[in-house]
């Protein structure tokens, strides 16, 4: 059976999404990741992701596949990108948990919502929140 990734308030370190782009790549390389997700591997957050660390998306997903956990694949990032302090990433976190929320990917965040059927949700004002509902988890509360 397909499935969707892990929430996106999963922290590995302190850092948010993170362990969801692993999480992602893992489960397609298997084939279990719903096919939906397909189209945005290494994409949107995952991208975004990747270039705050200075990874290429290829090489973290090749290193990923090779196996070790999350905390591991964080400190190959460290290594083979820049060296992010704990500043860094609560600044990344806090930005990543909000966006959505008043900014310029808010019409994305709309089209989403109403693509899902999720339109009405007006609970649901960032990416995380939107993707916790969509995925079929509780909203995590604020």
């Amino acid at each position: 059976m397909k499935q969707t990734p892990i929430s996106p308030f999963v922290a590995v370190g302190g850092l948010l999404y993170f362990a969801r782009m692993l999480d992602k790549i893992r489960k397609h390389a298997r084939g279990e990741l719903r096919e939906d997700f397909h189209e945005m591997l290494g994409n949107g957050f995952d991208g975004r992701c990747c270039r705050f660390l200075r990874v290429y998306y290829t090489a973290l997903k090749t290193r990923t596949l090779q196996g070790g956990t999350n905390e591991e694949m964080l400190a190959w990032c460290q290594q083979n990108g820049r060296g992010v302090t704990e500043e860094d990433i609560a600044i990344w976190s806090t930005f990543a948990r909000k966006r959505g929320w008043r900014d310029d990917a808010s019409e994305g965040l709309e089209k989403n919502k109403a693509t899902s059927g999720l339109a009405d949700r007006k609970d649901l004002v960032t990416y995380f929140d939107y993707y916790e509902v969509d995925e079929g988890r509780a909203p995590t509360p604020r």
